[in-house]
């Protein structure tokens, strides 16, 4: 039990602070216990740190499965553009996600292959799951089959970087902004009626 909330309680300190501005007495502080006793748990910052990020590389893996399993129905306009909705939302309610992209885009330096490869993990996944979608789409003429599924995922996975980083770094409008501008290049690329207006 005690393990159980140490991790939540430190990954939200991570989330906030990043690994260098989180400190293992700041954690026991608000648990309430002496932060002799975390080592009772964990060998030290970076075991506790690298438990925290394989929490979360499985939560987030769980939420793009669990965003796929309820979605699959959707056309694929909506779909992909839920999909968008879905990761901002998940930022702006969940800690977890916070986390994950905080440290995802700044991994301390120590530790920054074993991060970066439950990243390139999480990606590898999200586009595994995303490229037979889009193929499905494109053998059902919905969208564009010329691009390519593969193409078309790589290009998605562009689009969601970069509103990853207004997550990061910009307010609400900025996100919207970069999603909606984004969104419109993407479609009008994948859509079969390339000659859509701009809103």
């Amino acid at each position: 039990m005690t393990a159980r909330i140490i991790k939540e309680v430190a990954m939200k300190h991570f989330a906030a602070r990043g690994y260098e501005g989180t400190s293992m007495s700041h954690i026991a502080d608000e648990i309430g216990i002496k932060k002799q006793s975390i080592y009772t748990h964990y060998i030290g910052k970076d075991e506790l740190f690298l438990q925290v990020m394989q929490d979360a590389f499985l939560r987030e893996q769980e939420v793009v499965q669990n965003y796929f399993a309820k979605n699959s129905s959707y056309p694929i306009e909506a779909f992909l553009y839920g999909f968008l909705e879905y990761v901002k939302e998940q930022y702006e309610i969940d800690d977890y996600t916070k986390f994950w992209l905080r440290i995802s885009f700044f991994p301390p330096a120590h530790l920054h292959d074993q991060i970066m490869a439950y990243v390139y993990a999480y990606l590898d996944h999200l586009e595994a799951m995303l490229v037979p979608v889009i193929e499905q789409a494109m053998a059902t003429d919905e969208v564009n089959a010329k691009i390519g599924a593969q193409k078309a995922s790589s290009a998605f996975l562009g689009m969601l970087d970069s509103i990853f980083v207004e997550l990061l770094y910009g307010g609400p409008e900025r996100v919207e902004k970069r999603m909606n501008a984004s969104w419109h290049v993407y479609w009008l690329g994948l859509s079969k009626n390339s000659s859509a207006e701009g809103s």
